[in-house]
């Protein structure tokens, strides 16, 4: 897809009100705020540039086009929930998979039940992944994809089978679904439906010690089944054995 906007760099910052400190910043954050509420497809790099308070120059000079402007959106608001330092702090000393677990879900849910479940942060990234846009393709390849061979590893150690093995696929998903449910939820809709839910700052910690006790519990049935129980589906064909490869190769 062609650029929305192109054009040659300027050849020096373009000035604004704040002055060149900072600008890149205002627009990352004027931009996720217009594309909480309009989308990426209907959002201009004109009404980015004037709720930023700069110039329409100022986008391709900084992310070279709306498209490039979007992607630093998408890597800026999935590393505020969840950054490759936020896990490796959050699993410093810990030792075990289910410690690590446990960290790992503190600081997750913490982060989606406190401040910035009412920011653009979370629209954002629930319009992507309900509506995913050809300019968002790149930011998945390079952002989301590594950290799913993360998880698939450690789920694969944690119920020691193989990577390959299709109850750790299904494993992956069912770790991560209440994560996609507290990002895409309604949560008004979901508290009207459940009062005693809890999805306030103060709730975090025992919704996390919930998260972690039932993807455990859930865990160790999955590996005792599998293990007494072959799946027909584990017989992967040499072909899947080769695109599992191929993909933790690129990565």
């Amino acid at each position: 897809m062609a650029l929305r906007m192109s054009g040659a760099r300027p050849t020096s910052r373009p000035k604004t009100p704040e002055g060149r400190i900072g600008t890149r910043e205002h627009l990352l954050e004027a931009a996720g705020q217009v594309f909480a509420e309009k989308g990426f497809e209907r959002s201009t790099a004109k009404e980015i540039s004037e709720r930023a308070r700069t110039n329409t120059a100022a986008v391709n000079y900084y992310f070279g086009g709306i498209e490039g402007l979007y992607d630093a959106v998408l890597e800026e608001a999935r590393n505020r929930i969840f950054s490759d330092q936020a896990i490796e702090n959050a699993i410093a000393g810990k030792k075990g998979p289910k410690a690590k677990l446990e960290a790992v879900f503190g600081i997750a849910v913490q982060t989606l039940l406190g401040p910035l479940s009412s920011s653009w942060v979370l629209r954002v990234l629930g319009r992507d992944m309900v509506t995913p846009t050809a300019a968002s393709y790149a930011a998945t390849e390079r952002l989301v994809l590594p950290r799913a061979l993360i998880l698939r590893r450690f789920i694969a150690e944690f119920v020691g089978l193989p990577e390959d093995h299709p109850a750790v696929a299904r494993a992956c998903v069912s770790v991560m679904a209440p994560f996609f449910m507290l990002i895409l939820g309604d949560r008004r809709r979901m508290q009207r439906a459940l009062p005693s839910l809890g999805l306030g700052p103060g709730d975090a910690p025992a919704m996390a010690r919930h998260l972690v006790q039932f993807a455990i519990a859930g865990l160790e049935a999955i590996g005792r089944d599998a293990k007494t129980r072959p799946d027909p589906a584990s017989r992967a064909s040499p072909r899947r054995r080769a695109a599992v490869r191929e993909h933790e190769n690129e990565y």
